[in-house]
Formats: structure tokens, sequence, C-alpha cells
């Protein structure tokens, strides 16, 4: 993945200041989505109270009080957010004070509108349940103790009856609002929380892409596509073990395009790289699903052949060796003519991966001595 310090052309300061710039942008809408949900969760607990003020079970006065005591805690932890507050604190959603802060405030009309606990009770199991969404374990029993705390000095330390109203058929239908609407928003912030695992399941997938595919480039030659050279020798010893493990012949072939110095000097270096994709495009096309084939340096590459003897590897370049002679190379120039020179070793007993390519550069260098376009083994 490429770092935005390394975009050209951008200074390293201006784009580590964009990167965080960015990241809090994205930290305060994810903030200003939570407080909106509280919100509206005060709203619906407003309209509640309205209903229950209508059936005379609390004073009109009582629901006004509520409402601006709710907007000015959602608006103060949204102001707070967008002036960039809470990006101060490691926790930059600050769970445990905004929940203290709620909790409070809910805990509080309980004890002045002790009529309508009910009310109070279940927005409880909001507060929480929002909570849970940004909460570490830690700062969930943090909230919890204080909760226990906070509720004690409600039921034991008060002699006011804590209602559920259910005397008059409009407090019927309000309580039963209550209790409908305070599940319905659970459900709803458990299906928010659902969408979240989601997002960071298809982040967190996206990642595992993004880093296979950068264990894939370091594995690649960027230009051929081939294994790069320090791929290509870890699999060279690989293939060497395997084969002494179990007894079985590995070859390996040197392979050079002839005059290839020429064809980038007569034809253009842009040239000269099509040259080579389309070299190891059709070494690809031809060679078995258990070869392996990578760029070694250059115009060279290294194909090892396991479970091949000499003598099959000799047949199988030298078929290669035609492909490549073969194929219509004024395509990308008139008059270019494009082939290959091989040397091909066999691995002994002890071998390690330099002493064969040591003798494999010996008989690429005696196919090139004997007029290249041709396949040497030793």
């Amino acid at each position: 993945m490429t770092s935005t310090a390394a975009i050209p052309g951008i200074p390293a300061a201006s784009a580590d200041s964009a990167k965080t710039l960015a990241v809090r942008a994205k930290r305060m809408k994810q903030r200003r989505q939570m407080f909106d949900l509280i919100a509206v969760s005060y709203l619906i607990d407003t309209a509640l109270l309205l209903i229950y003020a209508y059936a005379g079970t609390i004073s009109f006065g009582n629901v006004p009080a509520y409402f601006a005591s709710a907007m000015v805690v959602t608006g103060g932890n949204i102001l707070l957010s967008e002036t960039g507050f809470h990006d101060r604190f490691k926790d930059h959603y600050l769970v445990v004070p905004t929940v203290a802060v709620n909790m409070a405030l809910v805990i509080g009309f309980s004890f002045w509108m002790p009529q309508v606990a009910f009310l109070f009770m279940g927005s409880l199991f909001i507060i929480f349940s929002m909570a849970s969404l940004r909460a570490t374990p830690g700062q969930s029993l943090l909230c919890w103790a204080a909760m226990t705390v906070a509720l004690a000095g409600l039921f034991l330390f008060t002699d006011s009856p804590l209602a559920m109203p259910h005397g008059s058929l409009l407090e019927r239908i309000a309580t039963w609002l209550v209790l409908v609407l305070t599940i319905g928003r659970c459900i709803f912030i458990g299906m928010y929380s659902s969408k979240l695992r989601q997002s960071l399941y298809r982040r967190g997938a996206e990642l595992r892409e993004a880093y296979q595919r950068i264990e894939e480039l370091a594995e690649l030659d960027e230009l051929t596509g081939t294994f790069n050279r320090r791929c290509i020798m870890r699999m060279l010893n690989e293939e060497i073990d395997r084969a002494e493990r179990s007894a079985t012949p590995l070859s390996l072939a040197l392979i050079d395009l002839d005059w290839f110095k020429r064809i980038n000097d007569g034809f253009g270096h842009p040239i000269g790289d099509e040259v080579l994709r389309t070299f190891a495009i059709t070494i690809f096309a031809n060679i078995r699903s258990f070869d392996r084939f990578g760029r070694y340096g250059g115009e060279e590459f290294l194909l090892l052949l396991p479970n091949t003897t000499r003598a099959d590897a000799e047949g199988m370049l030298e078929r290669l060796r035609e492909i490549v002679a073969e194929l219509d190379w004024t395509a990308f120039s008139p008059g270019m003519k494009v082939t290959l020179s091989a040397g091909i070793a066999t691995t002994a007993t002890a071998d390690s991966a330099d002493t064969v390519l040591t003798r494999a550069d010996s008989a690429l260098y005696t196919a090139k001595e004997m007029g290249r376009n041709r396949i040497f083994a030793i």
C-alpha cells in the first residue's frame, strides 16, 4: 500500500497533515452519527412524556424542561465534537463521560418525575446499548458500576414511588409505547452494530487482500510478471531440498535473450520492455504448471524443471527456443528477430544452489560461444 507521504509532489509534512485531517473528519462523522441517534432517542422520550402530560400523569411544564435538558446535553456533546475537543483524548468518543452525563440526566429526572420512572428506566437501556458500540470491557464495567451506585441511590434512598403508569387508557397506551419503542430502539442499535461489524469485516477483508497483493508484488518482477530473483532463488533452494528428499532429478536452465542490448539500442527501451514481457508470457504459456520461471537479472531468466532429467530438459528447452524464434517479432518493429540461448544443468548429490547455477552459467556461456540461438547442457 502506498503511503500518503510517498506521493510525488506532496511534501511529507503536508501529506501527514492531510492524513491526520482525514482521520479526524472520519471520526467526527462517526461521532455525529452517534449523537444524532441519541438526540432522536431523546425526542422520542419527549413525545412519550407529552402523552403522559395529556393523560394527567405529569404536568405539561415538565416536558419542555426535560427536552431542554436533553438538548443541552446532546448539543454540548456535538459542539465539543465538532470543535475537535474529543480528538485530544485517546478515547475520542469519551465513552465514560458521555455515559455519566446522560445517566445523570435520566436518573435525575427519575427523582423529579417518579410517576413516569418506567420511561426513564427504559432510557438507561438505550444509553448503555449505545455505549456498548464503542466501550472497551474496562469502560463497560466502570459504567455498569456507576449505574449500580446511581440506581441504589434511586431505589434505596428515596421514598418516592417509581411508577409504571397504567391507570387510564391513555396512560396504558403511553406505557405500551414506552416498552415497544424502547425495544425497537434497542433492535435498531443492534442493527447499527451489525452494520458496523460488517463494515469492519469488509475493511479487514480488503486489508487482507491488499496484504496478499503486497506479498505477491514482493515476489514478482514488476516488468515481466515473472518471479523476481529473490523469489526464484528461494524456490531453487526449496526444489533442491525436495529433489534430495524424493531422490528425483531436478534440472534448471539459465536463459538469455540473444543480443538484447542491440534491441534496446536499435529500437528503444520501451520496445525492449515489450519484448521482455512478450518473451515471459510465451514461456509461461509453454511450461508445465509445476515448473518455476523467474527473472534472474536483466535479460536473463531462470527456469526450474522439477522431476526432469537432463535429456528431457534439453528437449523442453529446444522446443521453447523454436517457439520464441518463430514468433512474429516484426509486430514490434520491422525486421526485428528475437532468439534465446540457454544453459542447462541437472543437480547432483550434495549440490547447492550456487554450484548448480555455476554449471548452468558455464553451459550458457558455451551456448553463446557456439553462435547463440541454441541450447547446451552440462
